[in-house]
């Protein structure tokens, strides 16, 4: 799908006139991070767009950190929901896509008609959480490299790409994974996305979210804590769902695609 210059890869499934939802991947990930999720939102009758957000596909792919900062990508994604024909949707986002996704409801309400956040609590109560307690600021110690221009690229595509592929542990397929860092090899694709943490700046502060809203955490998170997922509440004035799992890593859309799902729809059918 194109978007002025950018060409966006979007993997599309369900029936044409299914309500449609939205699906926002994360770091170090793609699309592909949907595939246990989108065939149980495709039986449920609903038209899935698991998209390869700016920087992951080849043909938006800016050389700008700027471009990568909350703003632009809220705004990219309600562009790219009009070039699909999807005026609103049922919008569903992990880590990053989780922030996107919390922006669009705070930016762009009027696009979003659901929003169900998986992992990655809205930006201010991450924010919060980083600025005052120690154990987040631990838990997001990674992040000083991430920032590292040049040197977080190195560190990170070393000895094929071995501390990339540390990242997912036991969670996530090794073919899946062999995918993600095949995507992420490619010239300037990991700068790219990790210019999406490069360009992170709490002096534009999201709003609180107006719209219906599941957060779905995982206990086994070792890049959330407690204290930030609790606090997300605080940031949400539609009706709030907070919905734990235990055991479970991180990497919930592949970990734990059935417990996602029924989260998702229990939410798309409160609205």
């Amino acid at each position: 799908m194109d978007v002025g210059d950018l060409t966006f890869d979007v993997r599309a499934d369900g029936p044409d006139d299914g309500r449609p939802v939205l699906l926002l991947h994360g770091f170090p990930e793609t699309s592909a991070s949907w595939a246990a999720v989108t065939p149980q939102l495709a039986e449920a009758g609903l038209r899935t767009y698991a998209v390869d957000q700016l920087g992951y596909s080849p043909g938006a792919r800016p050389a700008e950190v700027e471009a990568y900062a909350l703003t632009n990508l809220a705004q990219v994604t309600a562009d790219l929901m009009t070039a699909m024909d999807v005026p609103v949707a049922d919008v569903v986002g992990h880590d990053w896509g989780a922030n996107v996704a919390w922006a669009l409801a705070a930016w762009h309400e009027d696009r979003v008609r659901s929003l169900t956040a998986v992992s990655v609590p809205h930006p201010t109560a991450f924010t919060t959480a980083w600025r005052s307690d120690p154990e987040q600021q631990e838990r997001s110690a990674y992040i000083r490299l991430f920032w590292q221009q040049g040197k977080a690229e190195e560190v990170l595509l070393a000895d094929d790409a071995r501390r990339l592929r540390r990242m997912f542990g036991d969670a996530v397929p090794a073919e899946a994974v062999d995918e993600y860092v095949a995507v992420l090899s490619a010239p300037g694709a990991l700068t790219a996305a990790l210019n999406w943490y490069r360009a992170m700046s709490s002096s534009t502060p999201v709003d609180d979210v107006p719209v219906p809203t599941t957060y779905v955490w995982s206990d086994g998170d070792v890049a959330i804590g407690r204290r930030a997922a609790e606090g997300c509440a605080e940031h949400v004035a539609g009706d709030y769902r907070f919905v734990e799992l235990t055991r479970v890593s991180h990497w919930i859309p592949e970990e734990a695609p059935e417990q996602l799902t029924i989260a998702i729809l229990d939410r798309i059918a409160s609205t």
